[in-house]
């Protein structure tokens, strides 16, 4: 008899929605049955970038039944239009802060996927405004940057994600529980390297100008950073190899080689590096490269202190195609890493590696990776990266688990460009013009100072155009 009253109240309910003529009722899911998405449910994206990885990250959101694309925004109508097709539905902007003043009641969440210079003010902009946020690797251009974000995210209580898919992959989370298992012992050693820059890198800036394309509004794809001319060479996509708009190899790739290790061996905050740079042509280890422009070729060592007791763990980058020492139980013929680069974690007790995201992890030598049987620990992501931060948001702030949330993203984001800190401080020179570049730098953390180079704090946060701010 229950039931059955139920399922009139059910009927009665869904006839006075039908016939509600003009009102809009938001139904809840109890009511329509399990399966059917109510209104609320949805979760209004915006996004910030629509062309290039822009594009791809909105139709990965699309595929979540739970996931709506309301707005586009992007400064380049070439670009965009793909997506414009793909969404016709979605309001379109190319200044995101008229999209954020105007629209703000109309989007739960926004994801950012422009160059790296842009990152840091849009999220921030989206975040004070209490809307969810995904990021795109390198969550900032700068350190000072990354820091800002984290706070924010904690602060607004905003559900975040940086765009490092491969961090919700299996392989990463396999490492963790090998790890964690105490397989390899406590870590000591980190290899990474990747066979970027596969884009122009290791000269200086264009000296000629082009016209700017009618389709791009040039003033704001430059957005916070000090104004200059427009080439062809920027854009679309080889900004990236220039320190005012990209953050390099390093930046492009660490975020997803770095990752693993990173994630599996609890790495923090880095204390000290050290770098060494190539010659662009010679690919020969040289004291110079041009300052505008990361080097076509780079090799640092960071410093992470142990904790509770652990050895201090020295990760070693490496760019530009160059290999670390093959270790002795790889095989001759068994492959090290992949064509994007990979990952080799030196323990106390054995050693484990990957390619890039984490693919194909193995225990060294590999034949022991069939042998053991570990428990699976770590929860897996099955339902990849990008839903699971729509799932997030649509839960709300801290109650689900996130991959790469900004309480995670930030240290891993801020370690990374401490390497690119050190590439660009290779080449300050003193009064007499000699390089004073060439020396560890020491990192204090807590306050983000190099505390014996001051020269080099430069690099720690940047100076932005009228129109653009970073305050919390």
């Amino acid at each position: 008899m229950k039931k059955k009253n139920e399922q009139n109240s059910r009927r009665k309910f869904i006839k006075n929605v039908a016939v509600a003529g003009a009102g809009f009722f938001i139904v809840p899911r109890h009511v329509l049955g399990r399966g059917f998405v109510a209104p609320r449910d949805k979760l209004n994206i915006a996004g910030i970038g629509a062309g290039g990885k822009g594009e791809s990250d909105l139709s990965e959101f699309s595929k979540s039944p739970n996931a709506n694309i309301v707005f586009l925004c992007d400064v380049d109508e070439r670009q965009s239009v793909n997506s414009r097709k793909r969404f016709p539905k979605a309001g379109y902007y190319k200044d995101y802060r008229e999209m954020l003043d105007k629209e703000a009641k109309n989007i739960d969440a926004v994801s950012v996927s422009i160059p790296d210079h842009g990152h840091a003010v849009a999220a921030l902009m989206a975040m004070k405004l209490g809307k969810h946020v995904y990021v795109q690797k390198p969550m900032t251009h700068d350190i000072y940057e990354a820091r800002i974000l984290t706070q924010a995210a904690k602060k607004y209580k905003v559900v975040t994600q940086m765009g490092n898919q491969g961090s919700s992959f299996d392989g990463v989370r396999k490492m963790q529980d090998w790890y964690s298992a105490g397989l390899i012992g406590d870590a000591v050693n980190i290899n990474c390297w990747t066979n970027r820059p596969v884009w122009p890198q290791g000269f200086g800036k264009p000296v000629t100008k082009d016209e700017v394309p009618k389709e791009l509004d040039w003033n704001l794809w430059l957005g916070p950073t000090a104004f200059e001319e427009y080439h062809n060479g920027y854009v679309p996509f080889n900004w990236r190899g220039y320190p005012s708009f990209g953050t390099g190899a390093l930046g492009d790739m660490g975020c997803h080689i770095i990752d693993p290790a990173f994630k599996t061996t609890g790495l923090g905050y880095p204390s000290e590096v050290e770098c060494s740079v190539a010659d662009l042509y010679q690919k020969m280890w040289t004291p110079d490269y041009h300052p505008d422009s990361f080097p076509a070729a780079s090799s640092l060592k960071l410093k992470f202190p142990g904790k509770d007791g652990k050895p201090d763990v020295y990760l070693h980058w490496i760019d530009g195609g160059m290999l670390p020492d093959r270790p002795e139980e790889l095989g001759a013929d068994e492959a090290m890493g992949g064509s994007d680069g990979g990952v080799i974690i030196i323990g106390t007790k054995g050693k484990m590696m990957c390619e890039c995201y984490g693919n194909n992890p193995q225990l060294l030598p590999t034949s022991r990776t069939k042998e053991v049987n570990v428990p699976q620990v770590k929860k897996r992501v099955p339902e990849g990266h990008y839903v699971q931060w729509v799932n997030g948001c649509i839960a709300g702030y801290g109650v689900n688990e996130l991959s790469s949330s900004f309480d995670y993203a930030g240290p891993l984001t801020e370690s990374i460009l401490m390497g690119n800190l050190a590439l660009r401080s290779w080449n300050i020179k003193d009064g007499k013009g000699r390089f004073t570049g060439r020396k560890k730098l020491l990192w204090d953390a807590v306050n983000m100072k190099i505390t014996n180079y001051d020269e080099a704090n430069q690099y720690v946060r940047r100076t932005y155009r009228d129109g653009y701010t970073l305050e919390l």
